[in-house]
């Protein structure tokens, strides 16, 4: 195992706090030259495949920032190292960190605008109070900086934030800012890789991080983009079936 790697398992899981946790990999991804990042995703991805618990808390560090756009351009490099240097873990992770990955260039995606007459920075405000009744209005809210001051709201459940990443039609920018903050839940995890609507380079990141039967239900969703349906089936082919355990003899 590379020594990079060997110092992320010791580290980020001694992290109590997750943010902690994701603020280091975000620095480990930005100062950490491309050829060894990218050997070192490699083998932490295989290490998950093999269902260590340790590497599956730090690739749930990575997570958060490999979904962000903002560090598309750190992210090009490794991802060009991981395809010519055959490292399919981590090209398989990174495989659809790109504009085309986020669907910035598509244009049947809902827009950010509403016929609302209340103003952006008026509903940035109200998504800054306590009130519950208020939190549900904005909920639906289709703008990134609403949902980032939602999401940071102490009132808010897991329940609503699933709510938000299974939303139909989706917003990719909405999706996004939920993966940074939530996708260490498991509920908010399956609404965002069984959304249609989620951009691949969200759902295929946060695919590892998902158990062999959520992989399994996510290859069989019909609905699901193919690429995410296709990644799935990879790492489920990948990940170790469940050991059954036998009962004791003596109750047989």
């Amino acid at each position: 195992m590379p020594t990079r790697v060997a110092r992320w398992l010791s580290a980020i899981p001694g992290l109590t706090d997750h943010p902690l946790k994701v603020a280091y990999a975000r620095r480990e991804l930005l100062e950490v030259p491309p050829d060894e990042l990218a050997h070192a995703l490699d083998a932490l991805c295989r290490a998950v495949d093999n269902a260590s618990s340790g590497a599956r808390d730090v690739l749930g560090a990575f997570v958060p920032v490999l979904v962000d756009p903002e560090v598309l351009a750190p992210l090009q490099p490794i991802r060009l190292v991981a395809r010519e240097a055959s490292l399919p873990a981590a090209s398989r992770l990174l495989r659809c960190s790109s504009r085309q990955g986020h669907l910035f260039d598509r244009r049947d995606v809902p827009s950010r605008q509403d016929s609302r007459t209340i103003t952006l920075g008026e509903r940035r405000a109200l998504a800054r109070k306590p009130s519950r009744a208020m939190l549900a209005k904005l909920l639906a809210d289709p703008h990134p900086m609403v949902v980032r001051i939602v999401l940071a709201n102490p009132r808010l459940t897991e329940d609503d934030v699933v709510t938000m990443a299974a939303r139909r039609p989706a917003v990719p920018e909405v999706l996004v800012e939920v993966a940074k903050t939530w996708s260490r839940r498991a509920r908010v995890r399956m609404a965002l890789v069984l959304n249609p609507g989620a951009p691949p380079a969200v759902g295929v990141p946060v695919l590892g991080l998902l158990s062999r039967p959520e992989l399994a239900e996510v290859a069989r969703a019909s609905d699901v983009l193919p690429v995410v349906r296709a990644t799935a089936s990879e790492l489920w082919e990948l990940r170790p079936p469940l050991r059954v355990v036998a009962p004791p003899d003596d109750l047989h």
